[in-house]
């Protein structure tokens, strides 16, 4: 496979070994390698049932494995980080998202590329846009830049 641009998203609201959120933000991206581009971190409000305030993130990197194989070290990752399996939203020391692969479109049971929940999530496109706004493997063909601004566009009440 030639080497592929992935944008992979960040979050953490744990205290883990590195520290504080944005500390577990800042060792992830070190250890995910083959960074070409990095975000500011921002924080957000918490989603689902968790009470803590986020850390977010979002890296470019430049990877010769076919998502499945970055998938797989992601996870690896995350569980060196401490991550485990539970509740969903809950608190978390560290997360790690494909969110779009250079290559277009991954569909399989465990992995779908651009990440599915993309287009309505403001805490993974505000720090993707910073670092690739005119990327258009978003869904529908809309760019990083277009999809964050309609995900925080006011809503006519029905």
């Amino acid at each position: 496979m030639t080497t592929a641009i992935y944008a992979i998203g960040i979050g953490s609201n744990r205290r883990g070994r590195h520290g504080g959120p944005a500390a577990e933000v800042a060792a992830a991206i070190d250890a995910i390698g083959g960074i070409v581009a990095v975000s500011p971190v921002i924080a957000s409000a918490p989603l689902g049932p968790s009470i803590r305030r986020f850390a977010n993130a979002a890296v470019l990197i430049a990877s010769d494995a076919p998502p499945p194989m970055l998938l797989a070290r992601l996870k690896r990752i995350e569980a060196s980080f401490g991550r485990r399996r539970g509740r969903r939203w809950g608190a978390r020391v560290i997360d790690l998202d494909i969110l779009l692969w250079s290559g277009g479109v991954w569909r399989e049971p465990r992995l779908r590329v651009p990440h599915e929940a993309l287009a309505a999530r403001s805490f993974v496109l505000a720090p993707l846009a910073a670092i690739a706004p005119d990327w258009r493997g978003a869904p529908v063909g809309r760019s990083v830049r277009q999809l964050a601004h309609a995900v925080d566009r006011p809503r006519p009440r029905a």
